[in-house]
């Protein structure tokens, strides 16, 4: 089994992006419990299952996901401790996230993004980083837009909280197009 790169904290302007740790847990499970989170994202379930962000977290940190995990906390900044996740799956090159909906429209989603696709593209030899929204997700494709990616085609996704298949586009960041 390839080993599992240690999941450095990237700072930002307003954020510490690292790694889950088990006091995350509860608010992880109150913000994924929302349904109007859960129905934009591809892999979260309405109802959120207790004791999911438990697991979600052990297994994080265990290094048993096939991607890598922050916590976007904006503690430096004197807002919540954890406002979203984002990850990073290593075999896709393809990065997701979500914001907890009391941190929507702060600009805390493209600073994190763009903060990990940098550290990835200094840290990793990555030439593209890929993305996929659902099509309604105006708001994600907004934030992907700010850092830069380019709409690739598109692609069904399926949605777990919706239960269905829903249109969904492809993305994709380029090193050069971050000036990298």
């Amino acid at each position: 089994m390839a080993e599992t790169p240690t999941i450095e904290t990237i700072r930002t302007e307003r954020l510490l992006l690292r790694p889950p740790r088990p006091s995350d847990a509860g608010a992880l499970g109150h913000y994924s419990n929302d349904p109007r989170l859960a129905r934009m994202t591809s892999t979260i379930p309405h109802p959120y299952p207790p004791g999911a962000a438990d697991a979600f977290v052990e297994r994080a940190a265990a290094g048993r996901l096939d991607e890598e995990v922050w916590v976007m906390d904006a503690s430096p900044v004197e807002w919540s401790e954890v406002v979203g996740v984002i990850t990073f799956r290593p075999k896709a090159a393809e990065i997701g996230y979500w914001v907890g909906v009391p941190f929507w429209g702060t600009g805390f989603a493209s600073e994190a993004v763009g903060g990990v696709v940098d550290h990835l593209f200094r840290t990793r030899g990555i030439d593209r980083i890929t993305a996929e929204v659902q099509a309604e997700n105006e708001a994600s494709l907004r934030v992907l837009g700010k850092v830069g990616f380019r709409r690739t085609g598109e692609k069904p996704l399926f949605s777990v909280a919706r239960g269905e298949v829903v249109p969904g586009l492809t993305l994709a960041l380029d090193r050069a197009d971050r000036g990298l």
